[in-house]
């Protein structure tokens, strides 16, 4: 990690020519972009695009054909580059361990690694859950929770190991209108307190323009175009200006 990287908290990401195919499939076709430290940086595009694909890849789920991604400079692939910064994941699910309280998923983290004292660790999650508006909910089960308090829950999670980088895969997905600006809202409440470096991959348009400093628009497993949400709007791209401005009409 650079100085100015440790200096900030947070670490930049870089994708350079990535490739990568399924059974002869080809799915990320020579993705390049590059995520400042302390950027909220959303790829967005359709369904099928590869923006979960490429996401695997950021995180050393995946290893790619070809290309690199760098991680504070540094390779993600063959290294133990993620391992040197704080890195929290939110999942499309929430990915909750349903064996266990909300409480007890909230400080997971801390008590597997024996950071803190019980005590202490019961009260960093009941800050981090009242961070999110799910005060008093440390005993309930997952189970017992909306499908957007679950992924409230794993925005506590990650809150509890002050990130300096964050990945969300599909945040709002299968969620109510007002659940989903709920879920934009602790993002951005996030980016505020903390400064992470983050990533939002969605298909959600109205998300993706609350909250990204920049966005990546991505088709067929190819970036057509990277920039502001002013800009991404002004494109003349057609399939940019289809992808924002499909609706249903009334006929």
């Amino acid at each position: 990690m650079s100085a100015p990287e440790q200096r900030n908290g947070n670490v930049s990401v870089a994708v350079r020519d990535l490739r990568k195919s399924f059974n002869g499939e080809e799915v990320l076709k020579g993705i390049s972009f590059d995520v400042k430290p302390g950027e909220t940086f959303v790829i967005m595009g359709p369904s099928g695009s590869g923006k979960s694909v490429l996401l695997k890849h950021i995180i050393g789920l995946e290893e790619p054909d070809s290309g690199e991604i760098l991680s504070a400079g540094q390779s993600v692939h063959g290294s133990e580059v993620l391992s040197k910064y704080r890195l929290a994941m939110v999942f499309q699910s929430g990915a909750l361990l349903k064996s266990l309280t909300v409480g007890e998923n909230v400080g997971l983290y801390l008590t597997e690694h024996r950071l803190m004292e019980p005590g202490e660790i019961a009260r960093v999650v009941a800050e981090k859950l009242e961070a999110v508006g799910l005060k008093g909910l440390e005993d309930r089960s997952p189970s017992e929770l909306s499908g957007g308090m679950q992924k409230r829950v794993a925005i506590a999670r990650a809150l509890v190991i002050d990130p300096q980088l964050v990945l969300f895969d599909e945040p709002t997905s299968e969620l109510d209108p007002l659940m989903s600006v709920n879920i934009g809202e602790q993002i951005k409440q996030m980016r505020d307190r903390l400064h992470p470096t983050i990533l939002v991959v969605t298909h959600d348009r109205d998300l993706a323009f609350g909250i990204a400093d920049r966005i990546a628009m991505i088709s067929e497993g190819k970036i057509r175009f990277i920039g502001t949400p002013n800009e991404i709007k002004n494109s003349r791209d057609p399939m940019i200006q289809t992808f924002i401005h499909a609706e249903l009409t009334n006929t």
